[in-house]
């Protein structure tokens, strides 16, 4: 993402602790974590316009209050002390963990849950391929093949060749330098992907369940995502260990949250219909990711990432689009 794209969701991420934090001190200690990932968070949201700031908190706002009437345990904690927010670091994301904000209770049996804040967009993850990343074991985890690397090793050691030798002569290479991306690079990099993601899902055991759970996330959460330009706030639900809806006591949440199903078998893959940069993987369960790669327009690097779509999922997945309120007076929905 750009640097304004990042910013942004940075805000946004505080703008929905800061609602949370609103919404739930009503009758109850609520304690916030004013760490670093914090700080640079409230930073990024405190030199927005006010008007921009208004309109985060608004769609995080109608989150706050939707969320109320799934998880009893943010209103009703019996004897279990002060509930505990915290913003979590990026580094968290790249070990499988893509919640931003937690709400934690620290108690006999910890319970937390988690948000992943989106500011106008649906992507799932971000992940790179080089002639180093070994996907398949940080995905599925079983060692990618040397039939693999060989085939995409050739692609990533030129552009270091390409790299090391401008700067050699003073110069900074970019991507819009290097003609023909698509076809020397985008098609057999996603290529010798595709070959390789058909290998290991005939030889790992529950890989369609292992690679739908990696671009997730490995944590349970609710996926929060703000529409400035509609003015809504959609909330769906990533039940895959059914962690979330948890009753508090004898309270039981309002909103029932079904555990989402696996998939257990890979359908199709291959490349979209007309496009050279994007994959498609489809599986059972109803399934299905968009997978794009590309560069960017800054300097040359020998890695692509991926821009990973969620562009079906199980009909039984809870997903739900709140209008922004007017009134901010705090509310349970239903």
């Amino acid at each position: 993402m750009s640097g304004i794209q990042t910013k942004n969701g940075k805000a946004f991420e505080y703008a929905c602790l800061k609602a949370l934090q609103d919404v739930l001190s009503s009758g109850q200690l609520v304690e916030v974590d004013e760490d670093a990932a914090y700080r640079t968070a409230k930073s990024s949201y405190d030199c927005l316009p006010s008007e921009i700031k208004d309109k985060m908190y608004e769609g995080a706002f109608s989150a706050v209050c939707k969320l109320r009437a799934m998880e009893p345990m943010l209103d009703s904690p019996g004897n279990s002390g002060a509930l505990f927010l915290k913003i979590q670091t990026d580094d968290n994301g790249k070990r499988g963990d893509v919640r931003d904000v937690l709400c934690i209770r620290n108690m006999a049996e910890h319970w937390e849950m988690g948000i992943s804040c989106k500011h106008n967009h649906h992507a799932v993850k971000h992940s790179r391929l080089s002639s180093t990343i070994d996907f398949g074991y940080e995905w599925i985890g079983v060692h990618c093949s040397e039939n693999y690397f060989s085939k995409v090793q050739p692609i990533f050691d030129d552009l270091k060749n390409k790299q090391r030798n401008a700067k050699i002569e003073g110069n900074v290479l970019t991507w819009k330098d290097i003609q023909n991306k698509q076809e020397s690079i985008y098609i057999p990099v996603l290529q010798a992907f595709l070959d390789e993601l058909k290998h290991l899902s005939e030889i790992v055991e529950n890989a369609p369940a292992k690679f739908t759970s990696y671009l997730l996330g490995t944590k349970d959460f609710y996926k929060v995502i703000m529409d400035e330009k509609k003015e809504t706030t959609r909330i769906e639900a990533v039940n895959i260990n059914g962690s979330l809806n948890k009753k508090s006591g004898n309270v039981n949440s309002r909103i029932n949250i079904p555990r989402s199903k696996m998939p257990t078998k890979f359908l199709e893959m291959g490349f979209k219909r007309n496009s050279k940069t994007t994959i498609e993987v489809v599986l059972d369960e109803g399934w299905s990711f968009s997978m794009r790669i590309h560069s960017g327009d800054g300097p040359l690097k020998p890695s692509l990432k991926f821009d990973v779509n969620l562009i079906a999922c199980p009909s039984n997945n809870y997903a739900q689009v709140e209008f922004w309120h007017a009134d901010k007076t705090p509310m349970t929905g239903t």
